[in-house]
């Protein structure tokens, strides 16, 4: 199979993809046209159909896997495909597997990770909470592993909810272990609980798109009500500590205008929105780095790839 990271211009492409998105548009002369966007594992590649009335065009729609035939060429600086055939595949012809991203960790090895900083709280109750929340719905769990933690931006792919998630405990373990006025516990089962809404803000793969109720509620106040829930079916959960870490997971985006209904009231608040706040930005900057260095942008400039609109900043790597 031909990895769309490893297209370049001039290349001649006969092999099946997923379609990830495709929506009609005009040229500037009133010509219909499609854009598609085509993705495997190694990435996504805008794609068009300048005559999807042709008899080499079938009928397909989004999340469909397709043979395709065509031309890329660089428009924009980037690679862009020409599509001059097209049709469905059928299952048999295609693995599944070949067209999701995957996380460079181990999906069952990020699993034992969780469970340790599970089993390292020394606070019963909110131990007996993550083993409820995670540990004894096999179902959950899985799909709490095979999630991604964004449609964009970061960590959007398979596995990418748990990774993201190990890694935000992990800074806050630190910062419990450098500031002693943090409370440990308190902080990591927030870390481990702040992100838990979006196995239900994005649907699964491969569409991994924004569910109705993730556009209209979104992961905060989803996992928020997710997590009260199976606290209340725990006897006696002290209710200062529920509401503590109901603040946290509230105002993890640090502030009003980025989605949180609170702003950090809490050291332990304070402390999960650096955390969540660094991992996203360094992952958001580690892939776009990544993906100029394997389109070769990155050798040109000097380096420099352009502006990051998430980042709000032109990027390049460290020197050597």
């Amino acid at each position: 199979m031909r990895w769309i990271e490893n297209f370049h211009d001039g290349l001649r492409v006969s092999d099946i993809y997923l379609v990830k998105a495709r929506n009609a548009a005009l040229t500037k002369s009133g010509r219909e046209y499609l854009n598609v966007t085509l993705q495997d594992r190694s990435g996504t590649i805008d794609a068009k159909i300048w005559e999807p009335n042709s008899p080499g065009i079938h009928e397909f729609e989004i999340m469909d896997y397709v043979h395709v035939e065509g031309n890329v060429t660089i428009y924009n600086g980037v690679n862009q495909l020409s599509i001059q055939r097209l049709s469905v595949a059928e299952e048999g012809q295609y693995d599944p597997r070949d067209y999701l991203p995957v996380s460079g960790r181990g999906l069952k090895e990020m699993q034992q990770e969780l469970i340790r900083y599970i089993h390292s709280l020394r606070e019963p109750r909110l131990r007996e909470l993550l083993e409820t929340l995670f540990l004894k719905d096999a179902a959950f769990l899985r799909e709490f592993t095979l999630h991604s933690a964004a449609k964009a931006v970061h960590h959007g792919y398979v596995g990418g909810l748990i990774e993201h998630t190990l890694s935000v405990a992990s800074i806050c373990d630190f910062y419990a272990g450098h500031y002693p006025d943090l409370n440990r516990d308190l902080l990591v089962s927030a870390a481990l609980c702040h992100d838990i809404g979006k196995v239900r803000e994005l649907t699964p793969f491969p569409r991994n798109d924004y569910s109705d109720e993730g556009q209209l509620l979104g992961h905060i106040v989803i996992g928020y009500e997710m997590v009260m829930r199976a606290a209340r079916s725990i006897e006696d959960f002290p209710e200062p500590l529920l509401t503590e870490l109901g603040h946290c997971i509230l105002s993890h985006h640090g502030e009003l205008a980025y989605g949180s209904p609170k702003k950090p009231a809490l050291m332990e608040a304070l402390a999960l929105s650096f955390a969540d706040n660094a991992d996203a930005k360094l992952e958001t900057m580690r892939e776009a780095l990544d993906a100029a260095e394997k389109s070769g942008k990155s050798t040109e400039g000097g380096g420099w790839i352009g502006y990051n609109r998430f980042l709000e900043t032109n990027l390049r790597r460290t020197k050597p």
